[in-house]
């Protein structure tokens, strides 16, 4: 597993990461064990979870996949290895939404409990807060950091000029600023004034932003759950348009020159990129996390990357 440098933490972490939102409630204990192991045996150490995983599952109420996740670290006396992120600020049940100082210092706390850890090594603000003023959203996030439960902190689901605004609170105070950002990003692109409701999909704005401030992208659903190559599985309404057709045949014939499945080349293709972006992995078959792992052999030129981007 290579590593790469998270945004200016000066701390590096593995190129994929692992994101366990369905481990402990939709995907049972023994197989969200089995991926856990996969992916740490190829040398991963990059796990991503929120407070609200999975409270959409019926049966479920937020909290299981952190709660998974500690028991395992426990299991195998593995925590010094592993680097763990969390976010706050999705409403879930007994919580509302927002990213006021009290409730992020109290989910944490939540957090740091379920996980079984005394520092949470990323801790995310999981969604905008329009209603709070950033300033008291950043120091309620320094003072977690001051205090050890927290080494660094990112947002998601922000729009680039949010992201400008907490830079400048963060570096007019002396407050620790957003090392990254999570967004819902894929090869393919919304079209224009598309929703996705509450997430923020990655777009040229951000990217350009992400490049000037050294923050780095991470990528949720990079793969649009499936719907590359699964023969059951449509593309996303957002994602239907001519531009996107011609996108989907550039990567198809890069995929049969390569010799590999255009999941593969869509993650290759984020790690390729200038800077490389982080993909979130999402899976539930050891099948599908050996298809994402062998992602690491693969070498893409700038040939290759020229016509992946032109397309």
């Amino acid at each position: 597993m290579r590593t790469i440098r998270l945004g200016t933490s000066g701390v590096e972490v593995s190129v994929l990461c692992l994101g366990a939102m369905y481990f402990g409630s939709h995907t049972d204990k023994k197989l969200s064990t089995q991926l856990l192991d996969q992916y740490v045996d190829a040398g991963g150490t990059f796990l991503d979870s929120a407070n609200i995983y999975s409270r959409w599952i019926p049966g479920f109420v937020g909290g299981e996949s952190e709660e998974f996740l500690g028991n395992w670290m426990k299991e195998r006396n593995n925590r010094s290895q592993m680097f763990i992120t969390t976010k706050v600020g999705f409403e879930m049940p007994g919580v509302e939404r927002g990213l006021k100082a009290e409730q992020i210092e109290v989910e944490c706390e939540k957090s740091l409990s379920r996980l079984g850890v005394d520092t949470i090594d990323l801790f995310y603000a999981h969604v905008d807060d329009r209603n709070t003023p950033l300033e008291e959203t950043m120091k309620a996030f320094s003072r977690l950091v001051e205090s050890g439960k927290v080494r660094y902190i990112g947002a998601s689901n922000y729009l680039a000029w949010r992201l400008e605004e907490a830079y400048s609170i963060s570096k007019t105070n002396h407050l620790p600023q957003y090392c990254c950002v999570q967004q819902r990003y894929s090869y393919l692109r919304p079209t224009a004034g598309a929703s996705f409701g509450p997430q923020i999909a990655a777009n040229d704005d951000l990217l350009d932003y992400s490049r000037s401030r050294g923050v780095t992208i991470l990528a949720y659903s990079p793969l649009l759950g499936g719907a590359y190559t699964r023969t059951d599985k449509e593309l996303p309404e957002q994602y239907v348009s001519s531009h996107n057709q011609a996108r989907l045949k550039i990567i198809q014939e890069i995929a049969e020159e390569k010799q590999a499945t255009v999941n593969q080349i869509v993650l290759s293709w984020m790690i390729h990129s200038q800077p490389a972006v982080i993909p979130v992995m999402g899976v539930s078959t050891y099948d599908q996390m050996t298809e994402n792992l062998k992602t690491l052999a693969i070498h893409l030129s700038s040939e290759d990357m020229e016509r992946l981007n032109q397309a």
